[in-house]
């Protein structure tokens, strides 16, 4: 199953970025014309049903593998769990791993219900206290004009706004500037240093960067 958050518009990321900064969990995922869907997790409403009947909270109505109701995403004890007691027909999936009663969710967990992968996100689990701090001290940040090279080359393909587009590659970069694979390694690597983005799987470091390039206006369509 393809990674879907490497094939986000520049839309797409700043949406998620600005849903991380209100602190609150959230979902997101993909319907079925492929439009991201972001639903924030609200411990007022402490119990919310997953399925393919319109009635849930959320609706997955396109998927055929999706039971009518097919999981509850649940809040308790500080924690959002996902419950899959049977309820379903497919089964509910975390990571790769089947759920039987109660999972305890943690940020960044990957679910699959039925065929649709929905990410979980709790920017509170991630940073704790620090997330304020963090986002204030970034928030002015510059880079060299080699590093804004490399930020553009690397959001070239989300050009014009493609419905999916991925990172430019290492060589694409290389190719575009003129430069060799390990420049560009390493004022990518200074760049993910900055960020914060080190402990990262290598391909969400990617999206995670163009995401903070267009959010702090280091990059913008008219670079591109």
């Amino acid at each position: 199953m393809p990674d879907l958050r490497a094939l986000d518009r520049p839309e797409d990321l700043k949406r998620r970025l600005e849903a991380e900064r209100t602190g609150l969990p959230f979902v997101h995922f993909r319907d079925a014309a492929g439009q991201q869907q972001i639903v924030t997790l609200d411990r007022t409403r402490p119990a919310l049903t997953v399925g393919r009947d319109h009635g849930c909270d959320i609706c997955l109505s396109w998927d055929e593998r999706v039971s009518r109701l097919h999981a509850r995403l649940e809040s308790g004890g500080g924690s959002w769990t996902v419950y899959d007691g049977g309820l379903s027909r497919n089964g509910t999936y975390v990571n790769g791993d089947r759920v039987t009663g109660h999972r305890v969710l943690r940020d960044r967990d990957e679910l699959v219900i039925g065929g649709t992968p929905l990410w979980f996100r709790d920017p509170a689990l991630k940073r704790g206290s620090s997330t304020v701090v963090a986002s204030d001290r970034l928030a002015g940040l510059t880079v060299t004009p080699a590093q804004r090279r490399v930020l553009i080359a690397l959001c070239r393909p989300y050009k014009e706004h493609p419905a999916f587009a991925r990172p430019a590659t290492n060589q694409q970069i290389a190719d575009e500037l003129v430069l060799s694979i390990d420049s560009v390694k390493t004022h990518l690597r200074a760049l993910f240093a900055r960020l914060e983005l080190d402990d990262l799987p290598q391909n969400e470091k990617r999206v995670r960067l163009v995401e903070h390039a267009f959010q702090r206006g280091l990059v913008r369509d008219s670079d591109l």
